[in-house]
């Protein structure tokens, strides 16, 4: 091989190493802009995110996706949002309680 390829071949080796890739998270950003704070009724959701605090987003951003609205993030404070989280983990543990019961 010629001395020229060779050194080409090092110095881009060395200069690929050396370089890190951005990551391509989701949450580089807050992805909540507006909060929608009408009180939203449970049986309304269609689903239900909950995006907790990061490094790239300081607060709790929670996205629900409301049957004939979309999608509307709510704030995380309002009393109705508590309420309706409260509801699922409550519902989540007598599930899971249940499923345990059965095994």
């Amino acid at each position: 091989m010629d001395q020229r390829v060779v050194a080409t071949f090092c110095l881009l080796f060395l200069t690929l190493s050396g370089t890190q890739g951005i990551p391509h998270s989701r949450t580089t950003r807050c992805s909540c802009i507006q909060i929608y704070d009408h009180p939203v009724h449970p049986k309304s959701l269609k689903k239900l995110e909950v995006i907790p605090a990061s490094v790239f987003c300081p607060q709790v951003e929670i996205i629900a996706t409301i049957k004939k609205i979309g999608e509307r993030c709510l704030n995380p404070e309002s009393k109705n949002v508590k309420n309706i989280l409260k509801a699922i983990s409550k519902e989540r543990s007598k599930r899971s309680q249940q499923n345990q019961q059965k095994a």
